[in-house]
């Protein structure tokens, strides 16, 4: 193959990378369109309160997290447990960022609650896991 050939197919190959290029963003474009329909009943012209529809979602959240805590076999719980207080130092950045660019008392107080929350969280975790560790030790005679 020669340069002049080469370069003809670099070419060929460009123009049609372009195309597809542009497919994907007439494709995106129409899902995004479509996401968009299908939102605008549920935020939009419902009537639903979106506080209602943002409680109904975190009810059903809570059942869910219920039945997949309570199903956990006791063989996990440690693992179980390293990965919640992980879980948990990554929200108290959030709540901490919650709580420190508050502009109310109300966003500032739900901070400060879920900072509180998140660090007895993590302490706990930390707890109950050195506990469980500790009961693998072997005992010194």
């Amino acid at each position: 193959m020669n340069p002049t050939q080469t370069a003809q197919e670099a070419g060929a190959l460009a123009t049609a990378a372009r195309a597809l290029s542009d497919q994907a963003a007439a494709l995106a474009q129409r899902v995004t369109e479509m996401a968009n329909t299908a939102a605008a009943p549920v935020v939009g012209d419902s009537g639903i309160d979106p506080f209602v529809f943002l409680l109904a979602i975190f009810l059903m959240a809570c059942f869910v997290g219920y039945y997949v805590v309570w199903s956990v076999t006791p063989a996990l719980h440690s693992p179980l447990m390293a990965v919640t207080n992980a879980i948990s130092s990554v929200i108290i950045v959030g709540a901490l960022l919650s709580a420190g660019l508050a502009t109310s008392g109300i966003a500032y107080a739900a901070g400060l609650a879920a900072v509180v929350l998140a660090s007895v969280n993590i302490f706990g975790g930390f707890l109950v896991a050195q506990r469980m560790l500790a009961m693998f030790k072997k005992k010194e005679k």
